[in-house]
């Protein structure tokens, strides 16, 4: 008994260091935190932009090699820094430099709704100049007013309301820059360029309103007309931390159809299933792998968001129905193997879809293994 007394009040011991070690590491990330900030303020006020790519890789690579001298495991360190570093990019993009300041007047149209607030943000903390165009403005007039001196109009409104508001704007000034963000951009862009005759450009913000800004986020830019005029406003996206992807707007949504429309209508039907066959959702949660948690997490956060919104993007281009039928197709030779029992034939087809997938199913697996690791420790996936 006085043995195991003995080992208890080591155990305190122990613990009283690691609780003072973590508390150390709290005061430290405060004091990263207060330089990181002094480094938005200069990166701001110099017009550098927030993410630079090399210095994060070089950064990693350095602490990587350190840990492993040190013999603590250079994936774990990694995992923390990088976590360290997206915020401390929060914490540095409270302003941005204006990459042209001549641009008098930003119009968003719907700069209310919520990714359309994300850019009225940046742009503000970018000092432009920034209005809104809502429903309400254009019975009033305020729109027309406000569209015809602006330098750049951003459409940021729901698919379905997209074309008819770019018909609206035959009021803009030849010189302004005509822009839209929605999902698809084959339409949009044929709109804008249309009723427009300057400077035209499409946009494809790779992320939701969730997301705290453009940092590290894609933005795919599909060209219009006249780049060299809009050439400003993809460098101001830069400055916002923002990855550039130039494309055609048929190849953009060509990509989309497989990205958006297959995997939403996949989706779709899997919960539609689900609701079909009702079971216990808590039951099964509770008996599932981490995988499979994280499976019926996207398709109940599906379900958690704008019915109407998804209903755009699957129905917008008829073209898309031809590629779900044929994925309905394959689902149906697929299944007459496990009914007629051919567990050869499903093995072949695996292996050939393996061949397919080749070095980056190995990338998959170990990019999933991670990404469920760091789920599973934020509990992320767990029954609260």
């Amino acid at each position: 008994m006085a043995e195991f007394s003995q080992q208890l009040k080591k155990l305190d011991t122990l613990r009283e260091g690691i609780d003072e070690l973590d508390s150390q590491l709290v005061e430290l990330l405060a004091k990263r935190n207060q330089i990181t900030t002094q480094v938005g303020q200069i990166k701001a006020e110099a017009g550098m932009p927030v993410y630079v790519p090399e210095r994060e890789k070089a950064l990693i690579a350095s602490r990587r090699a350190q840990a492993e001298a040190l013999g603590v495991s250079p994936d774990l360190t990694e995992d923390l820094l990088r976590r360290v570093m997206r915020e401390s990019y929060h914490t540095q993009n409270n302003n941005y430099r204006c990459v042209k300041p001549d641009v008098d007047n930003v119009v968003v149209i719907g700069g209310a709704g919520a990714l359309g607030r994300v850019f009225v943000s940046l742009f503000e903390r970018s000092n432009y100049q920034v209005s809104i165009v809502e429903k309400e403005d254009w019975e009033s007039g305020k729109a027309t007013a406000r569209l015809s001196v602006a330098s750049l109009v951003v459409v940021a409104v729901p698919i379905n309301l997209t074309e008819a508001v770019i018909e609206k704007l035959t009021m803009l000034p030849d010189d302004c820059v005509l822009a839209d963000i929605t999902s698809i951009k084959a339409k949009p862009l044929e709109a804008m360029l249309t009723v427009h005759k300057g400077p035209v450009v499409g946009l494809h913000p790779m992320f939701g309103p969730d997301a705290p800004g453009m940092i590290k986020q894609v933005v795919v830019v599909c060209e219009g007309r006249s780049r060299d005029k809009y050439a400003w406003l993809i460098e101001q996206m830069r400055i916002w931390g923002a990855t550039i992807h130039d494309s055609t707007a048929q190849e953009h949504d060509q990509a989309m159809a497989y990205i958006q429309v297959m995997r939403h209508f996949n989706t779709f039907v899997y919960g539609q299933h689900l609701k079909g066959e009702d079971p216990n959702l808590e039951s099964l949660t509770m008996f599932s792998s981490p995988i499979y948690r994280l499976e019926l997490a996207m398709v109940g956060r599906l379900f958690a968001q704008s019915p109407q919104l998804y209903a755009d993007i699957i129905f917008n281009n008829p073209d898309n129905f031809a590629l779900l039928r044929r994925f309905y197709e394959r689902f149906g030779l697929a299944l007459s193997l496990l009914e007629s029992g051919d567990k050869k034939g499903f093995v072949e087809q695996f292996m050939k879809v393996g061949a397919w997938f080749g070095d980056y199913a190995k990338k998959c697996l170990v990019d999933s293994k991670q990404m469920l690791l760091k789920a599973d420790d934020g509990q992320l996936l767990r029954d609260k």
